[in-house]
């Protein structure tokens, strides 16, 4: 019998209250959750298919519920702009973890906010940088938001292995309760014997990333005193002091994920955001560990002085740094002895006394909203920028596109810039007429505010006294130099020597703006010992491949020596890079005979081009495939600093003939 979608709210919310119950009440599996469980199982709700046509992300191929029978599923609807998002990640991958022998299936619904969140290449992103690796949808039209009822994100709906919606979980906070319901489903389903073990075919996307120095750096910081920046290497999990020539004179962190507190080499940070300077020390938002971190350089020590390492589920509380639990705080500013906290968890602006080590919120009531006023009755949504000019805080508040500003003697909060929270796009203008899209970062300098409008890809100016907001740097997303410059994703902003320095996100760079000419440069980095280096794609089994181009059929002589000539074919002002490493891989079947192919990947030190490999067939060569895998490096011929990675897959069918060819020409086009 088919179910209005109302019908099946409100089993969701029925339930959702019936668990929340127990799980207050710290109870294991309760019969009464598993009464009613099999009360809405009764119902026969089957849950709505994916779309045929739907877009996927680490899979080898598109899912259906039919393909899934036999296994739980647990349906996560997201958005990756969404603080309440990212928080249950962590409960994802501890079922994924835990269940990780069982027929659990996590997939990420992505039903966007945001216009920029509904591009497949934006969400893939966003799956990489958030380390995701079960399987996801794009529901950029809201099919399957819709067809769920679905009313808020996140919201999890768990299906049985016949398909039939058994539950829906709304909020933040719910690991226990789905434990406990995906193990009763188990439990029923494997009495009955209607569970399937197979494993499913993935194709992760980190599987196709190359590695890169910087992975999603998220915040800079400028230390004009010592005349360097210090880089938050968000995805590595660890900081960079550089010059202003890109030289990297310290490394804090040992890469690892962890909350550790030592010496530069042994501490460990999970995914750090802002920072600000104090007294000679770089204080840290360490994220996803939901602590400020204080960074010693004179003893190369850090310490934490605030938080516990555990999420905060209230918004008010308040006390001794150390005893106090944070919430997602996600950039810093310094005013005298007070830290300013961004604090994008519960929507506030939170307050670190550095003399007392006393921390409280300092304005937001922790409703999600725009609402302005006295700091105490004011509301914020998911702030994430923070900067000051001695009289003021600004605020970078994201999920409402806007630009806020806090009077620090009236504790007065307005809105300089923006609507609220659905309320976004890309235009100029002054005021509430202005539109943003999700900005992340907000700098003050010399009178003007300068904004890293993070999903319109643009560097934007406010002066807060007009309050005019103009387009600074602005074309579209991608990569490039220049006086029309393209970033990707742009979240943080730093001031040094009449230059402004931008953490280009999704690029994995730091750009470099001179303020006077508005030209734009990447800064190349250097000076890493071999020990600090970020993982390289030498150690991988396979290289890593963004580009695949398949071959028609090729007719190959037998038993003669075959040439793969590969002819880069770049624009005019790009070459080869024959001082960086370029390494090859060739595969094929080993029991077609072919000859002086080595194993492995190889690496070529001075690479030409064309370029060229060689191998021979035998009277015993039979047809088949060779893949070649490459990646290699490109750069502009005026400027040699800027550089760009190319992986690139060739797939050639092939068979041997008396008469056939033997040279098989390639060309790659990378920026095609």
């Amino acid at each position: 019998m088919k179910k209005s979608k109302w019908f099946i709210i409100l089993f969701a919310l029925l339930l959702n209250t019936c668990l929340k119950t127990m799980n207050d009440e710290k109870t294991a599996i309760n019969p009464a959750l598993k009464k009613k469980l099999l009360e809405i199982r009764a119902q026969n709700i089957h849950a709505p298919d994916f779309p045929a046509d739907s877009k996927w992300l680490n899979t080898s191929s598109p899912l259906s519920l039919n393909k899934l029978k036999g296994k739980v599923v647990l349906l996560d609807f997201w958005t990756y702009c969404c603080i309440n998002c990212m928080h249950i990640i962590p409960d994802l991958k501890y079922l994924e973890a835990k269940y990780a022998a069982e027929p659990l299936l996590v997939i990420g619904v992505h039903s966007a906010k945001f216009t920029n969140e509904k591009e497949l290449e934006n969400v893939r992103e966003a799956v990489l940088r958030y380390e995701i690796e079960h399987p996801v949808v794009l529901d950029s039209d809201y099919h399957l938001w819709n067809a769920f009822g679905v009313r808020a994100w996140p919201t999890l709906a768990l299906v049985d292995p016949e398909g039939y919606l058994i539950g829906m979980f709304s909020g933040e906070g719910n690991r226990e309760l789905l434990d406990n319901a995906i193990q009763i489903v188990l439990e029923i389903f494997e009495s009955e014997n209607k569970l399937d073990f197979t494993p499913l075919p993935l194709a992760l996307e980190k599987n196709n990333q190359p590695a890169t120095l910087l992975s999603y750096p998220g915040k800079i910081e400028a230390d004009p005193a010592n005349n360097q920046l210090i880089i938050s290497d968000s995805n590595h999990n660890r900081f960079l002091v550089i010059d202003e020539n890109g030289h990297i004179v310290e490394t804090m962190g040992s890469g690892a994920i962890g909350f550790k507190d030592g010496n530069f080499e042994e501490a460990t940070f999970n995914h750090p955001q802002g920072m600000a300077r104090y007294q000679g020390d770089l204080l840290v938002a360490d994220t996803e560990n939901h602590a400020i971190r204080r960074i010693d350089f004179s003893s190369r020590i850090v310490e934490t002085i605030a938080g516990t390492g555990e999420q905060a589920r209230q918004y008010n509380l308040a006390g001794p740094g150390k005893q106090t639990a944070l919430n997602s705080p996600w950039d810093l500013y310094v005013q005298g002895d007070t830290c300013y906290i961004a604090m994008a968890g519960p929507h506030q602006i939170w307050a670190l006394d550095l003399k007392t080590n006393q921390v409280a919120p300092y304005a937001g009531t922790g409703r999600e909203a725009r609402i302005d006023g006295p700091r105490q009755e004011a509301a914020f949504a998911q702030p994430s920028g923070i900067t000051g000019d001695g009289e003021n805080l600004y605020i970078a508040d994201s999920e409402i596109s806007s630009i806020r500003r806090i009077h620090l003697k009236t504790g007065k909060v307005s809105t300089l810039a923006g609507g609220d929270l659905f309320e976004f796009g890309d235009r100029d203008g002054v005021g509430e007429k202005v539109r943003l899209q999700h900005p992340l970062g907000v700098l003050f300098h010399e009178g003007i505010l300068y904004i890293a409008d993070t999903y319109n890809h643009k560097i934007k100016i406010l002066n807060p006294t007009t309050l005019m907001t103009q387009s600074f740097l602005r074309r579209r997303r991608g990569f490039e130099d220049g006086a029309e410059p393209l970033f990707y994703e742009p979240s943080g902003l730093a001031y040094l020597n009449d230059h402004l320095y931008i953490t280009d996100t999704n690029n994995h760079l730091i750009r470099k703006v001179n303020l006077t000419t508005k030209i734009v440069t990447t800064v190349t980095l250097t000076g890493l010992s071999k020990s600090d280096q970020a993982p390289t794609p030498h150690a991988l089994a396979t290289l890593p491949n963004t580009a695949s181009i398949q071959l028609p059929l090729q007719r190959i002589q037998k038993n003669a020596n075959i040439t793969l000539a590969v002819k880069f074919d770049f624009p005019d002002n790009y070459k080869i890079n024959a001082d960086a490493p370029f390494q090859y891989l060739v595969k094929y079947d080993p029991d077609n005979d072919l000859n002086n192919i080595q194993d492995g990947i190889q690496k070529r030190e001075h690479p030409v081009n064309p370029f060229e490999i060689l191998f021979q067939t035998t009277d015993a060569t039979s047809g088949g495939e060779i893949v070649l895998e490459m990646l290699y490096y490109y750069c502009e011929i005026k400027n040699a600093n800027i550089c760009l990675i190319r992986s690139v897959r060739f797939n050639i069918p092939f068979e041997v003939v008396q008469n056939g060819k033997t040279t098989i020409n390639l060309v790659d086009t990378p920026l095609n």
